[in-house]
């Protein structure tokens, strides 16, 4: 099967925090990361997610925040620091790719915000992922 999401690192299962009908799980990413996902219990059983499984975090590139540096106070459990690796900008929109320990991230953000950040090749930032837009994948 094909995915038009071309975000997708790779990592394993830590932990698994089963609620009612969601569950929360941790996977150590090849870079060394933990990163959390916020799934349906139904898809923890259905895919056979437990501590060891190998998967792919994978995230659409709209669902990639950046900031310029570690942000405090936030909800956000992802915060992945990388460096810019490239910046294409079109007329209203940007994509920015992010190199992070194992791994590369593109974000979709606007071309305002690429000016406002100053986001241009070697720029540090942090990629901000909220663990409910993080699907995973087993296989």
């Amino acid at each position: 099967m094909g995915l038009s999401i071309r975000n997708q690192l790779a990592g394993t299962v830590s932990a698994v925090t089963a609620g009612e009908a969601m569950a929360t799980v941790k996977a150590r990413l090849s870079g060394g990361q933990e990163i959390t996902a916020a799934v349906t219990r139904e898809a923890v059983e259905d895919l056979g997610l437990a501590e060891g499984t190998a998967v792919r975090a994978l995230v659409k590139s709209t669902e990639v925040s950046l900031a310029t540096g570690p942000v405090t106070g936030i909800s956000i459990r992802n915060q992945l620091p990388g460096r810019v690796t490239a910046v294409a900008a079109g007329g209203a929109m940007a994509t920015v790719k992010v190199a992070v320990d194992g791994g590369e991230l593109t974000a979709s953000i606007t071309r305002e915000a690429v000016a406002e950040l100053g986001l241009e090749a070697g720029t540090p930032v942090v990629a901000l992922v909220k663990s409910t837009e993080i699907s995973l994948a087993t296989g």
